[in-house]
């Protein structure tokens, strides 16, 4: 008996960024497997990114441009958007993988499956590959994945995270890190993680915690010790630490 075949809802948010754009919609409409939902949040772009959402129309299934109160807020009108079984953000400057991609995920998604997850691959602004982010991070992507994998931040990329719809909650507002947060709260909620054995997406390195390092880094303690506790929290961040300092003396 054939199974109803998976719906991913892909989701771009994008802010002012037509060039990176094109790219990452070229990467969804290369896809192969015919269950996409392909929503653009734009965030009241002024610079052509409408240019581009109106030259890409007919592989894009919604898309609105307005002012939003940041990132997470954008993620999550593309969230309240979304119809399909599955929520992915691949959002301005990355692109998925392969044209094969999505057809490999649907080949995995079980009933029970609420998560899938695999590697990313880190590239520049010129789109040369520079590792996987196992490679090039101290976080290795473990083969089976769960919520507390993440008391030392954030062990699988956003952009290699794709959730059953049902359980996503919205992303906060009050905090750099609702990323972690977020697919905490998602794995929390799983019956099952399922590792999908290749790379899902390319990720343009940078973002909004790049830009504001510090307060990244305030925002994730904050964000795990609410999950795991004050004195775990500590001693995890000890650990964080020299592991930082390991990886920087050995790279």
């Amino acid at each position: 008996m054939n199974r109803q075949k998976p719906v991913f809802s892909v989701i771009t948010v994008v802010y002012n960024s037509a060039a990176l754009l094109d790219r990452t919609i070229q990467s969804i409409a290369a896809q192969t497997w015919s269950g996409v939902e392909y929503i653009v949040v734009a965030g009241g772009s002024t610079d052509g990114t409408l240019d581009v959402i109106e030259k890409w129309q007919p592989h894009i299934s919604k898309w609105i441009s307005e002012p939003d109160r940041g990132l997470y807020d954008a993620m999550n009108k593309g969230l309240h958007l979304a119809t399909g079984d599955y929520v992915w953000y691949v959002n301005a400057g990355d692109e998925i993988f392969a044209p094969e991609t999505l057809q490999h995920l649907a080949a995995l998604a079980g009933p029970k499956t609420d998560v899938l997850y695999g590697e990313v691959m880190l590239v520049d602004e010129q789109r040369q590959p520079l590792g996987t982010r196992s490679r090039r991070t101290t976080q290795k992507l473990p083969l089976h994945l769960d919520w507390r994998d993440l008391r030392f931040g954030m062990v699988v990329c956003h952009q290699g995270f794709i959730a059953r719809r049902a359980i996503c909650p919205e992303y906060r507002l009050d905090n750099l890190a609702a990323d972690i947060d977020w697919v905490i709260k998602v794995l929390k909620a799983s019956r099952h993680n399922q590792f999908v054995p290749e790379i899902l997406a390319n990720y343009l390195i940078g973002g909004l915690s790049k830009q504001r390092h510090l307060q990244s880094l305030m925002d994730r303690y904050r964000v795990l010790q609410e999950h795991f506790g004050t004195i775990p929290n500590l001693l995890h961040h000890g650990w964080i630490a020299l592991r930082g300092m390991w990886h920087g003396l050995s790279g």
